[in-house]
């Protein structure tokens, strides 16, 4: 069971959010928080194994709330829910430690999916988000993108399909599903990718999937 901490200062928000989560038989809400700071208080005490903390809180806002718990307690992974996709936000929670980023407006799989992904070990930025951030290169998009594309040719066929998926935001375990295999071989492909790509983690590897065209348009499902 992923048990999971909710922060939204909204109740509307966390309630919706909540009955997403309660559609997933393997994802428990264990603690809710109305305010940055009660967030990582809750973290401590429960030290679930995924904060899902709204983006803009009151006495400390999602992204310092997800600095402090990664701190205090680096076993629980961070995802950040926002309404908001500036690229400028997600740098930011990227660099203090959250592993996901997902959209309030998205698809209700997405936030699954996510939880799943971060709770896993893995990654997920929300598509729309990742297309914006790509967008938000401006004149760099077509050279990157060329540039991705020459980095992901020394792959292998499986492992740009892997990579793929990981852009999808998939998680390990959903990889290994899809593609008939089993997890520890989808972790090796994995390792094997980020190394290859000389990347640090699976989110800019899920970046240079976008960039070089190789995650396919739509949620991705188990």
């Amino acid at each position: 069971m992923i048990r999971v901490l909710l922060a939204d200062d909204e109740a509307m928000i966390r309630a919706g959010v909540r009955a997403i989560l309660a559609a997933a038989p393997d994802i428990e809400v264990v603690a809710e928080a109305g305010d940055g700071r009660e967030a990582v208080e809750l973290v401590r005490a429960h030290r679930p194994d995924v904060a899902l903390l709204d983006i803009r809180m009151p006495k400390l806002d999602g992204l310092a709330a997800c600095e402090e718990s990664r701190r205090a307690v680096p076993e629980t992974a961070v995802a950040i829910l926002t309404t908001f996709s500036e690229d400028a936000y997600v740098a930011r929670a990227l660099g203090g430690g959250a592993t996901g980023f997902l959209l309030k407006s998205g698809d209700p799989y997405e936030l699954i999916a996510g939880v799943r992904a971060v709770a896993d070990g893995g990654a997920f930025l929300s598509p729309r988000i990742a297309r914006h951030v790509i967008d938000e290169l401006g004149g760099e998009r077509l050279a990157r993108g060329a540039s991705a594309r020459t980095r992901t040719e020394a792959l292998t066929a499986r492992e740009r399909e892997v990579l793929g998926l990981v852009g999808a935001g998939l998680s390990n375990a959903e990889i290994a599903r899809r593609l008939h295999l089993v997890e520890g071989t989808v972790k090796a492909y994995v390792s094997a990718i980020l190394d290859r790509l000389e990347v640090r983690n699976r989110v800019q590897a899920a970046i240079v999937a976008h960039e070089a065209g190789l995650v396919e348009a739509g949620p991705q499902g188990p």
